[in-house]
């Protein structure tokens, strides 16, 4: 949750040219719920029960995030992140 800030600052400020989809590993429509309500999270949310996404990306744990490039390269980030390596990354 300590990341949630920023990436919500970060979909709004860059709204016109990035998108930002979060995707939730592990728990049930409850908790999701609240990680997106207690967040003030306006992004897309999805739910990737499954693994299928995680897998798809390597994704070991959360909190991480998976930027995806147009020409469809990708980059793992772990770990938790503040607005700064944010900034610095979009």
């Amino acid at each position: 949750m300590r990341e949630a800030p920023s990436v919500e600052e970060a979909s709004q400020r860059w709204s016109e040219s990035i998108s930002i989809i979060g995707v939730a590993w592990s728990g049930d429509d409850e908790t999701y719920s609240n990680f997106i309500d207690d967040g003030g999270l306006t992004f897309p949310n999805i739910d990737d029960t499954a693994g299928e996404i995680y897998g798809r990306f390597q994704v070991p744990y959360q909190p991480a995030a998976v930027l995806i490039r147009p020409d469809g390269s990708s980059e793992l980030i772990r770990g938790v992140f503040d607005s700064a390596q944010l900034e610095a990354l979009l």
